[in-house]
């Protein structure tokens, strides 16, 4: 009897330390984020065989963004988050923290000025035919509904920079909630470049996070896309004044052709 008990036992042990370890392979490494924090996130329950991890390694998954990029952070080492613990418990480190995501809708006022449709004025085309809003179009619509100061534009991650392109994610917060996330970039041409290209790639992230407030959602829309071309557009066909190269470009119906086409 006192056999067949310490059988049992020793089975069940086994059966707990099997379950831990397959537990264990559900989870992705614990990494430190861009942000100095370390992290663990849930994963699929689907396993990498060992046999593949090699491929994965020389494929750039699981490393850090600048690495992948063969870039380097511009902010050198990050100040670890954890080390700017607030003296206010009810202070919210907007750099990891998702609070509100998803949880209440704002108000009416709120909502209206943001459904608001895009005045056609306001919209622009690039020569090769994509329309855009521009940048502070961006802005002027959230003072207008959140008022200047009711957002903000935080950013998630360090500054990556490689030979031809900074990166950087940011998070959309107003009225207290976080909206949305998105990682902003920007070409560059010389080192020189790099804090405008900074700054292009923060406006660039504010355009991605307010598809998520609807702002400028006509401009993903392919009926309305070419009703706006139609009604506000035309191609031109022009010479560039150095290669003497002709093409032919889209601008609006109001504007002159420009330098370098004539």
């Amino acid at each position: 009897m006192f056999r067949l008990r310490s059988v049992g036992l020793l089975a069940a042990r086994r059966n707990a330390v099997t379950a831990v370890k397959r537990v264990a392979n559900t989870r992705t490494p614990t990494t430190a984020g861009a942000t100095g924090v370390g992290r663990t996130q849930e994963s699929d329950s689907t396993v990498v065989p060992p046999s593949e991890h090699k491929a994965l390694r020389a494929s750039g998954f699981g490393k850090p963004l600048n690495n992948s990029l063969r870039g380097y952070n511009l902010e050198g080492s990050h100040p670890n988050v954890q080390a700017q613990s607030q003296d206010n418990s009810n202070e919210i480190n907007w750099a990891v923290s998702f609070q509100g995501l998803g949880s209440r809708p704002f108000e009416n006022v709120v909502q209206l000025e943001l459904a608001k449709p895009l005045a056609a004025e306001d919209i622009e085309i690039k020569p090769d035919g994509l329309v855009y809003l521009p940048e502070i179009k961006y802005r002027r619509i959230l003072n207008k509904a959140f008022g200047a100061g009711g957002w903000g534009l935080v950013p998630r991650s360090e500054t990556t920079v490689t030979d031809k392109l900074v990166t950087r994610e940011y998070a959309l917060v107003c009225h207290g909630q976080l909206v949305s996330l998105a990682r902003g970039e920007q070409d560059y041409f010389a080192e020189s470049g790099i804090p405008t290209a900074t700054e292009g790639c923060k406006s660039n992230a504010l355009m991605r996070c307010c598809k998520d407030l609807g702002i400028g959602s006509e401009l993903w829309d392919p009926v309305f896309i070419k009703s706006f071309k139609k009604s506000n557009c035309v191609e031109k066909f022009v010479e560039h004044v150095t290669t003497k190269k002709k093409r032919k470009i889209w601008l609006r119906k109001d504007r002159e052709v420009e330098y370098p086409y004539k």
